[in-house]
């Protein structure tokens, strides 16, 4: 058959009921010891380092390679790794292309998480960050310095969802022989591709849409060919593993990622909409709308959206926010999203940013749409404005 959609591979990647006496989904594989029947059969594992079969739990099991296969699958890489968490994803893809006096570009928009190891592990051990404007594009090549490494995309941002030109970076990074990485965490595989478009290393929280269900914690790195050795010892040698009940559940959400995010992307989007026309909120921050900003490198590079997104509302007092937050039934405030649940957390962007300053006067929150029925998402954030009006004296 000709090459199968995203939504098919999501469905068949990493199976092979054959091996498995005909079990649909891979079965769960509790292991630390493996051992081998000969001398040349150890010592042929520990030389080629097959990253499809077990050598020692730590570096995975059967269950591991079965959502490495599938989420590499949709990547379209060469491997794929799981780890214990998003920010152990994170951690390993920094500290594969980075040692003591080298220098690495993070857009100013990334995940906090990112930005506190960058300033404080990485500058312990001898390595310079700057942080750069989002907006920037194949402007970047100006701030490349002789010893820069690494540059570290995420597009949207988070909190404040600017779009990055994510081809233009990584034109130029190549060229100047730097390595690129991205979380791509919002829009998954199925909706961006960073490695089609030239960057050399993805990244996920697989705890958020991979997951989908609000009870695993997990992080995936993809790479291209170039890419993954240094990114495999890394993972190794640092070992933050991924246990294989995590493996099965991610496997488990991995399979009905279409259709959650499909819903995920229309509640969304008419949350967004319907946001728009608010008269309490300044703006809607939704790379999906038109009128967004980044619309058009949205509509370019992705084929769809996620349901996260963040709202700035007009000037009013804090307690205000907290009248309209705290009665929510239908809105959780935590962290974390992309599970079946819809959330809305207060944010404050200006506190961490540093290239370019966030100097909107309004609150921002941060709502993710669920899988909740969208007419009483509306309803009760319109009863939430209420609230917010009576507290602001409105």
């Amino acid at each position: 058959m000709e090459k199968p959609k995203p939504a098919t591979v999501i469905v068949n990647a990493g199976r092979d009921p054959a091996a498995n006496h005909g079990v649909v989904n891979p079965p769960v594989y509790h292991a630390s010891t493996i051992v081998f029947p000969t001398v040349e059969a150890l010592h042929a594992a520990q030389k080629h380092r097959d990253p499809l079969k077990s050598r020692y739990g730590r570096y995975g099991t059967p269950t591991t390679f079965a959502l490495e296969q599938a989420v590499c699958a949709l990547e379209g890489g060469h491997h794929s790794i799981c780890v214990g968490s998003g920010v152990s994803a994170i951690v390993v893809a920094l500290m594969a292309y980075l040692k003591t006096g080298d220098h690495v570009l993070v857009v100013d928009s990334v995940y906090g998480p990112t930005r506190r190891f960058c300033d404080t592990v990485l500058a312990r051990f001898g390595v310079a960050t700057t942080y750069y404007d989002p907006l920037i594009g194949g402007g970047i090549g100006r701030l490349i310095q002789p010893n820069t490494r690494v540059i570290f995309l995420e597009s949207p941002g988070s909190l404040t969802f600017e779009m990055q030109d994510v081809p233009a970076i990584a034109a130029v990074a190549r060229k100047a022989g730097i390595t690129t990485i991205m979380d791509n965490t919002w829009a998954t595989p199925l909706f961006f591709k960073p490695l089609a478009h030239g960057v050399d290393v993805s990244l996920h929280s697989a705890t958020k849409y991979i997951g989908g269900h609000s009870d695993l914690m997990m992080g995936i790195l993809t790479a291209n060919e170039a890419a993954y050795p240094a990114l495999r010892r890394a993972a190794d040698d640092l070992g933050p593993a991924s246990g294989p009940d995590d493996c099965y559940l991610a496997l488990r959400g991995l399979r009905t990622l279409s259709v959650r995010l499909q819903r995920h992307q229309e509640t969304g989007l008419l949350l967004a909409r319907w946001l728009q026309k608010r008269p309490e909120v300044a703006r809607v921050l939704h790379p999906a709308l038109p009128d967004d900003p980044g619309h058009a490198l949205w509509k370019r590079d992705f084929t769809g959206a996620s349901g996260l997104f963040s709202i700035e509302l007009k000037p009013v007092p804090d307690a205000a926010v907290a009248a309209m937050l705290d009665g929510l039934e239908l809105y959780g405030m935590g962290a974390s999203w992309g599970g079946f649940e819809s959330l809305a957390l207060p944010s404050e962007p200006h506190k961490i940013r540093t290239a370019t300053p966030w100097l909107n006067r309004g609150p921002l929150i941060r709502i993710h749409a669920g899988l909740e029925d969208p007419s009483d998402l509306i309803a009760d954030l319109e009863a939430g404005f209420g609230r917010l009006r009576v507290a602001a004296g409105a």
